[in-house]
C-alpha cells in the first residue's frame, strides 16, 4: 500500500523534550570513576569522554543545568 503522505515520526526536539522530562538518576561517582579509569587504561577516547562528563554531571548537577 502506497501512501501520499510519509508516516509521521517523533523530531529530535520532542525526543529531547521527553527526555529531559525523565529522571535518570547517575550512577555513583565511585563506579563512574572506576569506568574513567578503565577507559583511560584502554585508551577509549570516546570512552574517557563520557565517563568524565558524567562525573562531572553526578558530582556536580548544576553544571549541566
Amino acid at each position: 500500500m502506497t501512501s501520499r503522505w510519509p508516516v509521521r515520526r517523533p523530531t529530535e526536539q520532542a525526543a529531547l523534550r521527553a527526555v529531559c522530562r525523565s529522571a535518570r538518576p547517575l550512577p555513583p561517582v565511585p563506579a563512574l570513576m572506576a569506568a574513567l579509569v578503565d577507559a583511560v587504561d584502554r585508551r577509549d577516547l570516546e570512552g574517557t569522554c563520557l565517563a568524565a562528563h558524567r562525573v562531572v554531571r553526578a558530582a556536580a548537577p548544576e553544571v549541566g543545568e
